[in-house]
């Protein structure tokens, strides 16, 4: 009876379903085996692989192995290309059964692992979504994955504080690229996240700091540039940890000029210090926060890299900001790293 309930735990139609179509199968195979092919077991069990939890799926794949040696005995005769067959679908069984116990590190069944990853993914870029801007401003944020994937080490974090109608925006590369960050960008958007909201701006990348110091981890650093903007003024702040500069578009003489600030690194020094560069975003004016994959090459100075992206930008912004992000960043950076721009614009 014990046996009986950890193959079937009550209320689970799933693993019920799937045993009795693993039956049924094996019925239709042991009637006609000359018309019926084992393989058909491959079904059954791909479908227990991606619905079943780490739990059941071990025992499944026993008993659809155990189906299988049933059907082996209506094999007649056994030829060589039955051998290779039952070779290759007991080789499924076991590669499904060491999925299972890689699984039991998680505790979520396949097609459950993916959904919650996709959440994950979901919350990653719902931390990047600026917020509401009044009519005078725009703002556009543009994301590549060096995979492809919507996992990244570069994010965004962005709130607008109602009671100073100031805007805050974080952007951030953390140390690595594409899937292999994805998990500690996730984990430091919600804090950065919490932090901005919480904190005035002067103090945000010291706690950013202390936090990724009390981390521990072996590659836990990451850079940041982070903006502070009174929307009523157009008067802000840019503070780096490590990170390329702000660039500001000057409207009246046309001419970027290039923010540097200074600090480290952050979650590499106790106690660091963060310089701030003060400036004013009047009408036509607007603002570039990027990370280092859209200026740095390993044959490319990033100083040669910023110089070059303000020269495409001179052109791909020139009389049209709507959009311009993205053209930015198709237009610029390695596709083996992470890229990440912001642009804002004061209409």
């Amino acid at each position: 009876m014990s046996a009986r309930r950890r193959l079937i735990p009550r209320g689970n139609g799933i693993l019920t379903l799937l045993l009795a179509l693993t039956l049924v199968v094996t019925a239709v195979v042991l009637t006609w085996p000359g018309t019926a092919p084992m393989t058909v077991l491959v079904v059954p069990l791909l479908l227990g692989s991606l619905l079943l939890g780490p739990r059941q799926l071990p025992w499944f794949v026993v008993f659809v192995m155990v189906m299988l040696m049933l059907a082996i005995t209506r094999q007649d005769p056994i030829t060589t290309r039955i051998v290779l067959a039952i070779t290759v679908l007991y080789l499924l069984c076991f590669i499904v059964l060491l999925t299972s116990f890689r699984r039991s590190r998680l505790g979520v069944a396949g097609v459950r692992g993916e959904s919650m990853l996709i959440d994950l993914r979901d919350r990653i870029l719902s931390q990047g979504v600026i917020p509401d801007l009044p009519d005078e401003w725009a703002a556009e944020l543009a994301l590549r994955s060096a995979g492809g994937t919507p996992f990244a080490g570069d994010f965004l974090v962005s709130v607008r504080t109602p009671e100073s109608d100031r805007l805050e925006i974080v952007v951030v590369d953390v140390s690595g690229k594409g899937e292999q960050a994805g998990t500690r960008a996730l984990l430091l958007s919600g804090a950065f996240g919490g932090l901005l909201g919480a904190l005035p701006p002067a103090d945000f990348l010291p706690a950013a700091n202390d936090y990724l110091l009390r981390q521990g981890w072996e590659e836990g650093f990451a850079t940041a540039v982070h903006l502070s903007l009174d929307l009523v003024t157009g008067a802000f702040e840019v503070r780096t940890a490590g990170h390329p500069p702000a660039a500001q578009l000057d409207a009246g003489s046309g001419r970027w000029t290039v923010h540097e600030g200074e600090g480290p690194v952050l979650g590499l020094i106790e106690g660091a210090e963060f310089t701030t560069v003060a400036g004013v975003l009047r009408s036509g004016d607007a603002l570039l926060l990027y990370t280092d994959g859209m200026v740095e090459t390993p044959r490319r100075d990033i100083s040669l890299g910023i110089d070059r992206m303000l020269g495409q930008a001179e052109g791909l912004l020139r009389g049209e900001f709507a959009g311009g992000a993205d053209r930015l960043v198709d237009a610029l950076g390695s596709r083996n790293d992470d890229r990440a721009l912001v642009l804002v614009h004061r209409r």
